[in-house]
C-alpha cells in the first residue's frame, strides 16, 4: 500500500508536468510566429509592409503620384495682345484638364495598379487629345491677328506621370501606349497630408541643420539705397478667392487654390484695369490701390475651412484651417548699382513658379526660414522651426522692366531679374524691387496620432503642395504721385512709409487710417549712414500685442538695403525689416536679419560646423568682416539672451518633428493580420494544438484526481 501510495504522487506529477509542457511549447510557437510576422513587414507603410512589399501587392505598375505636362504658356511665340484673352482662356482650361486627370489617378489608383495600360487609355490618351484641341485653337487665335498660324504646337500635349522618383514616366497616352509605371512608382496614399496628396515628413527640414547661406552683394556708390514701405495688412478681413487675374483672367478657380488678398479689394478673376483703379485698398495711403495676393497657407488639422466642398478648397484638395500671418511686411527697394524709374500703372509681376514642382525649378523664386535665423534659407523644404521663433516666407520680385510692357504671353518675359552684380539685362531698367515678408506662428508638424497637423501651401492638386511651388503676385496701381515719391524716396536713399511726413518728399503728412486688414505699425528705427560697405544687419524687434483702442502709429521699418535680384542661374533672397514687438512670454532669440543675397546651394540643407570652444552660440559665426558690420547693442541689452539656440536637438521637442536629412525618417506604424505580413501560418497552427493538448490534460487529470479523492 506504500509502494501504491509513492507511485501515484509520481505518475500525476508527470501528467502535469506533460500539460505544462504542452500548453508552453504551443503558447511559444504562436508567441514566436506573431512576433516574427509583426516585424517582418516593418517600414513605413501601412500593414507593416516595406515599399518593395506595397509595390509587389499593388502589381506590375507602381502608381503615379502626379501628372506631369509641359508649360504651354512658355512654349508660346509672341502673343498679340488683341488674342491674349483668348490665349489665356485656353491655358486655364488646359490647366483644369490636368486637375482632372489628376482627380482620376487619385479616384481609380487600384484599377491603375491592375492594369497600367488603363492610365494610358482611360486618362492620359484623352487628356492629349484635349491638349492638342487647345493647342490648336490657340494657333488660330493667333494666326488670326498676325496672319500667320504657329506651328509645332502639339508638341506640347503629351503628359506623363511623374513618380516620386522625380522623373516622368511612362508614355504620353498616344498610339504607342506603353507602360504607365517607371522605376520607383509611390503609392497614392504615402504622399501624406489630410488631403492625400501631400505634403510628407521629407518636405520639412529642421531650420537648425542648414549651414548659413545668406549673402550681401555690394552697392556701387550710385545705388539707390532708399527703402519705401507700404503697409496694407495682414488679409485679417479675410478676402480669399481661388482666381488668378493676371495668368487667367475670366476664369473662375483658374488657380485651383486660395490666394491671400492685401491692398486693392476689387481683384477678382473678371477685374479691369478700371476695376482695380476703383477699388478699395487696405493700405494706409490710399495712392497705393496695388493688389498684392500669395497661396494660402493652411493648418492641416482635421477641422474645415468655410471652403471646404468648393473650389479651390476642397474640391481641389486644399483642406484645412487658413491662417492669418501674424505680420505682412511691403517694401520697395533700389538697385545697388544705380537709380531706379517708376514702374509703369498697371504692371504685373508673378515671382516663384506655381508649378515648379513638375516644371522644375528654373523660375522657382520663394525662401523659406524662421524668425531669429533668416541667415538660413530654404527653398523647396518647409522650415521647421525651435520653439519661440515663427515660420518666415519671403519672395524678392523681378526688378527690371522692358520699357513697354506692362504684360507679357508667358507673364514673365517684360520683366527680369538682375544679374548677381545688381545690372540688368540689356534694355531693361531698374525699376523699384518688391521684397514681401510673410510671418506666421505655426506649429512643428506632427503626422501621426491624435494631434496630427501639418502647415502647407495650397497648390494645384498635382504640385502635392511642395513649398518649392510657393509664389508671389503684384499689380501696381500707385497713383502717380505716390510712385514719383516712392522713386525718390530710393533714389534719394531715404527710408519712407506711410504718413511719414519727416521722411517723405514735400513734407506730405497723412493720419493713419483703419483700414480693414492694417497691421500695426512698428517703431521708428535711426537712419542707416550710408557707406559703399554692403548694408549692415539690424536686430530685429519682437511683435506686440494689439491694442484695439490705441491708434496706429505709422510704420516705419529697418532698413532693407536693396540687393541683387534673383536671376535663373543665381537665385537670391533676402531678410527683410524685423518684427514688431513680442510679448515677453512669446520673446525667442533672435539673429541679425538684414537684406541679403541667397546662393543656390540653399536648396539642400546643410549641417552646420560645430562652434569653436567658448564661441558664443547661435545659427550662424559670422566671418570677421560681417562682424564689422554688425551694430553695436543697445545700452543696457542682454546680447547673450538675443543669441539664437545652437543647431541642435533637445529633449523636448514637440513629437512628430521630421528627423533631418541624413537621419532615420519617421515611420509609420505598420499593423495588419499574419498573412498580410508574409509570415507562415503552420507554426501557429501546430502551436494551437498543441496548447489546447496540454489544457484538456492537465483538466482531465485535474478531475480523476478529485474523483478518486471522494
Amino acid at each position: 500500500m506504500a509502494r501504491a501510495t509513492r507511485r501515484r504522487p509520481r505518475a500525476g506529477a508527470r501528467t502535469v508536468a506533460a500539460s505544462i509542457a504542452l500548453i508552453l511549447g504551443g503558447g511559444g510557437l504562436i508567441a514566436v510566429n506573431s512576433y516574427a510576422a509583426a516585424g517582418e513587414g516593418h517600414g513605413p507603410w501601412p500593414g507593416g509592409e516595406t515599399r518593395q512589399e506595397q509595390r509587389e501587392t499593388l502589381g506590375a505598375g507602381p502608381s503615379p503620384v502626379t501628372v506631369k505636362c509641359p508649360e504651354a504658356a512658355n512654349g508660346l511665340p509672341e502673343v498679340p495682345e488683341a488674342a491674349r484673352a483668348e490665349v489665356d482662356r485656353e491655358l486655364a482650361t488646359m490647366d483644369n484638364g490636368i486637375t482632372e486627370a489628376y482627380q482620376r489617378f487619385a479616384d481609380e489608383q487600384e484599377q491603375i495598379a491592375r492594369d497600367p495600360r488603363f492610365a494610358q487609355n482611360a486618362i492620359l490618351g484623352p487628356l492629349r487629345n484635349k491638349r492638342e484641341a487647345g493647342l490648336d485653337r490657340i494657333a488660330e487665335a493667333i494666326g488670326r491677328i498676325t496672319g500667320q498660324r504657329p506651328q509645332g504646337l502639339r508638341a506640347l500635349a503629351p503628359c506623363t506621370l511623374q513618380t516620386d522618383g522625380g522623373d516622368g514616366a511612362g508614355q504620353d497616352g498616344g498610339a504607342d501606349g506603353g507602360d504607365a509605371g517607371g522605376d520607383g512608382g509611390g503609392v497614392e496614399a504615402g504622399n501624406g497630408g489630410q488631403a492625400g496628396n501631400g505634403p510628407e515628413p521629407s518636405d520639412f527640414a529642421d531650420i537648425r541643420t542648414v549651414a548659413p547661406n545668406v549673402q550681401n552683394p555690394p552697392r556701387l556708390r550710385g545705388a539707390s539705397r532708399g527703402t519705401f514701405t507700404t503697409d496694407c495688412g495682414v488679409n485679417a478681413n479675410g478676402k480669399f478667392n481661388p482666381d488668378n487675374v493676371i495668368v487667367a483672367p475670366g476664369v473662375s478657380n483658374g488657380a485651383h487654390h486660395m490666394h491671400d488678398y492685401v491692398g486693392n479689394q476689387a481683384n477678382d478673376a473678371f477685374a479691369s484695369d478700371e476695376d482695380l483703379a476703383a477699388g478699395a485698398t487696405t493700405c494706409r495711403d490710399e495712392g497705393d490701390r496695388s493688389t498684392y495676393y500669395w497661396p494660402v497657407l493652411r493648418l492641416q488639422n482635421g477641422q474645415d475651412e468655410d471652403d471646404a466642398q468648393a473650389d479651390g478648397g476642397g474640391k481641389d484638395r486644399n483642406v484645412g484651417e487658413i491662417l492669418t500671418p501674424s505680420q505682412v511686411t511691403l517694401d520697395f527697394v533700389g538697385n545697388p548699382r544705380g537709380k531706379v524709374t517708376a514702374m509703369p500703372r498697371f504692371l504685373r509681376i508673378i515671382t516663384g513658379d506655381a508649378k515648379a514642382f513638375v516644371n522644375g525649378d528654373a523660375n522657382a523664386n520663394a525662401s523659406w526660414s524662421c524668425t531669429g535665423f533668416e541667415d538660413r534659407q530654404l527653398e523647396d523644404k518647409y522650415p521647421v522651426c525651435p520653439q519661440g521663433s515663427k515660420v518666415v516666407r519671403s519672395f524678392r520680385f523681378q526688378s527690371c522692366w522692358d520699357g513697354r510692357n506692362t504684360d507679357s504671353a508667358n507673364h514673365r518675359t517684360h520683366v527680369a531679374f538682375t544679374d548677381a552684380s545688381g545690372r540688368c539685362p540689356g534694355g531693361f531698367v531698374a525699376i523699384p524691387q518688391l521684397v514681401q515678408r510673410i510671418v506666421y506662428d505655426v506649429p512643428p508638424p506632427v503626422f501621426e496620432g491624435a494631434d496630427a497637423a501639418v502647415f502647407a501651401l495650397d497648390s494645384f492638386p498635382e504640385q502635392l503642395h511642395k513649398p518649392v511651388t510657393d509664389h508671389g503676385d503684384f499689380i501696381n496701381v500707385f497713383d502717380e504721385k505716390l510712385m514719383r515719391e516712392l522713386v525718390s524716396c530710393l533714389n534719394e536713399g531715404r527710408r519712407c512709409g506711410p504718413g511719414d511726413a519727416s521722411q517723405t518728399p514735400g513734407g506730405r503728412t497723412q493720419e493713419p487710417k483703419d483700414a480693414p486688414g492694417t497691421a500695426t505699425g512698428t517703431p521708428t528705427a535711426p537712419a542707416e549712414q550710408e557707406t559703399d560697405a554692403p548694408a549692415r544687419p539690424t536686430a530685429p524687434a519682437a511683435d506686440p500685442e494689439p491694442a484695439p483702442a490705441a491708434p496706429r502709429e505709422p510704420a516705419t521699418p529697418t532698413a532693407a538695403p536693396p540687393n541683387a535680384d534673383r536671376p535663373a542661374a543665381e537665385r537670391s533672397t533676402a531678410e527683410h525689416p524685423a518684427e514688431k514687438q513680442e510679448t515677453e512670454a512669446e520673446q525667442a532669440p533672435r539673429a541679425p536679419e538684414a537684406a541679403q543675397a541667397r546662393p543656390e546651394a540653399a536648396k539642400v540643407p546643410a549641417a552646420p560646423a560645430a562652434p569653436a570652444a567658448g564661441a558664443s552660440p547661435g545659427p550662424s559665426e559670422p566671418a570677421t568682416a560681417a562682424d564689422a558690420r554688425r551694430p553695436a547693442a543697445p545700452a543696457g541689452t542682454d546680447t547673450t539672451a538675443q543669441a539664437p539656440p545652437t543647431p541642435t536637438t533637445t529633449a523636448d521637442e514637440p513629437p512628430g518633428v521630421p528627423v533631418p536629412d541624413g537621419g532615420d525618417a519617421p515611420q509609420a506604424v505598420g499593423g495588419g493580420a499574419l498573412a498580410e505580413t508574409g509570415a507562415q501560418l503552420w507554426p501557429s497552427a501546430a502551436g494551437a494544438v498543441l496548447l489546447v493538448a496540454g489544457v484538456a490534460l492537465l483538466r482531465v487529470r485535474t478531475r480523476r484526481g478529485v474523483t478518486r479523492r471522494r
